[in-house]
């Protein structure tokens, strides 16, 4: 086992600067994640997100639903109902907006933003000085016992800032489930949707019946009287009768019958 004692204060430095680096490197990483967060939940203060809806609800019990996304930042953009939002006795206290209120949603774990990202690659690019500081300090060496070590060092740096470049290979062009959309092809799309809601309103069973045309207002012809029959089951009736009467005289001869004569009228059954 070699003699740690008898290496040159230049290999001590050099492991020492390595190590700070690696600890300054994840400070950035940590401090800035930190700052992310707490801006994101200072813009998200009172609402509440609901994963099975994508949507979140503000401290009055009111719905913002997805707008849009936003590939250079990787988030999601919500917003409230304008009419709502107008209306609200505390809006002077959440927005501005005469759109609505917006919330934004990361989609992607950190660092997925550009500013999360340019934090991430300062803290990548001190394990770089991290790194080669020991690695240079190695070709200096005095001796090949403080070369091994050196390197040795520089390896195990190099290790421990993994997790620092694992995000470029976790980070994807675009995350499962969001679709990117342009601000025109949103518009589009809501100008469509507007329309049809506007179509089943409108469109009633009776507005697709032929109304028939109008009458004009001048002389109408009406129909002919209907003329009814004159002979009517009581009307035989009574005619039966009078001539049973008639033929009941007995002797009279102009009429020629008997009381026993049948009816010249037609009787009714």
């Amino acid at each position: 086992m070699p003699d740690l004692a008898v290496f040159a204060p230049a290999t001590w430095f050099a492991l020492g600067y390595g190590v700070i680096l690696l600890l300054v490197a994840y400070g950035i990483d940590l401090m800035s994640h930190r700052a992310a967060s707490s801006v994101e939940g200072h813009r998200t203060s009172g609402f509440v997100y609901h994963e099975e809806h994508d949507a979140w609800v503000c401290p009055k019990d009111q719905w913002l639903w997805p707008q849009s996304f936003d590939p250079g930042n990787r988030v999601m953009r919500y917003r409230g109902s304008p009419a709502v939002c107008n209306a609200c006795p505390v809006r002077d206290t959440c927005t501005t907006s005469k759109s609505g209120r917006e919330v934004q949603r990361m989609v992607d774990p950190w660092p997925a933003s550009e500013s999360a990202r340019f934090h991430r690659a300062l803290a990548c690019t001190v394990v770089v000085l991290a790194v080669l500081w020991p690695a240079a300090a190695a070709l200096m060496a005095s001796s090949a016992t403080e070369t091994w070590v050196l390197v040795g060092g520089a390896t195990l740096v190099a290790a421990a800032s993994w997790p620092l470049w694992s995000h470029l290979r976790r980070s994807t062009v675009d995350p499962e489930g969001v679709l990117f959309r342009s601000s025109d092809d949103n518009v589009e799309e809501r100008t469509a949707a507007a329309a049809r809601d506007q179509a089943r309103r409108s469109s009633y069973w009776s507005d697709t019946r032929t109304s028939p045309p109008a009458r004009s207002r001048g002389p109408v012809d009406l129909p002919a009287p209907v003329r009814l029959p004159a002979t009517y089951w009581s009307d035989s009736r009574a005619s039966a009768g009078n001539a049973g009467n008639t033929g009941t005289t007995g002797t009279t001869g102009n009429t020629g019958t008997t009381a026993n004569a049948e009816p010249t009228g037609k009787r009714s059954r």
